[in-house]
């Protein structure tokens, strides 16, 4: 049983459940978060720095929204982890490109960061797990901690895509390696399923971000040569047909 003291009846629980859908979803949200980042940035030339300002502009605002929603909204809290992919993948590309970081280094405080952030979290609500998060206060320290994430995992993507030698293709299955031993982690060892959980958040962020310059850079650089704005086109009906699916069994589950 847990901690009722970690728990504020005020505020029911307003994150899905943890299923395979929930990481499809997730994979495919963050795939589009970098196909839609590299289209803000590099198609439409904005640029890292206000595509940054832009993006995140729009995190806060879905995030406000989210934080004062009283019950689960299946569009909404999509929204909010589409919108902390699409500003992570051009905040990474400002901190590594535009500042001249590099990935490594960028990578490194951004591990440092959300090391941080998770610490903080355990040390102030008792708890990381997903499952608890029933206060503003936690679901706070929950967002912030993707936004990070999913920030490093196009780090991580990019350096594995063009820096450690591996390519679009290698880099992603490495990812889906690892991917695989979380999962075989989850199911045959005694690993806490909290650490597996954020293991798996994080790692699919690069898988996502290796994915999506699979689908968008040329043939000539190692990708399937699809673009921008049709990888973001074919991701966003992905996982607007996922979320209505969800919802609705959701709704139908609860009308039974």
């Amino acid at each position: 049983m847990p901690d009722e003291s970690l728990i504020d009846v005020e505020h029911p629980g307003k994150l899905p459940r943890i299923t395979l859908a929930f990481w499809v979803m997730k994979i495919a949200a963050t795939t589009l978060g970098e196909t839609a980042g590299d289209l803000f940035s590099m198609t439409m030339n904005v640029g890292y720095a206000v595509s940054s300002l832009v993006l995140v502009g729009i995190f806060l605002l879905l995030l406000i929204a989210q934080l004062r929603a009283t019950r689960f909204h299946p569009f909404l809290y999509w929204s909010v982890i589409l919108a902390t992919s699409t500003a992570g993948t051009t905040m990474s590309d400002f901190m590594d490109r535009t500042l001249e970081l590099g990935y490594a280094r960028g990578s490194l405080i951004l591990v440092s960061l959300l090391i941080s952030i998770l610490v903080v979290w355990q040390m102030s609500t008792g708890s990381l797990s997903v499952t608890r998060v029933r206060s503003r206060k936690a679901e706070s320290f929950y967002w912030a901690a993707i936004l990070v994430s999913n920030t490093l995992g196009t780090a991580l993507g990019d350096f594995l895509a063009d820096s450690s030698g591996l390519g679009f293709g290698g880099g992603a299955l490495l990812i889906s390696s690892l991917l695989a031993l979380v999962v075989l982690a989850y199911f045959f060892t005694p690993i806490s399923k909290v650490v597996l959980f954020w293991a798996a958040f994080v790692l699919t962020r690069p898988f996502g971000a290796t994915f999506g310059d699979l689908l968008t850079k040329t043939p000539a650089k190692g990708g399937l040569g699809f673009g921008t704005i049709g990888s973001s086109a074919v991701l966003l009906s992905i996982l607007l047909a996922l979320v209505y699916w969800t919802h609705r069994r959701h709704t139908d589950v609860a009308t039974d």
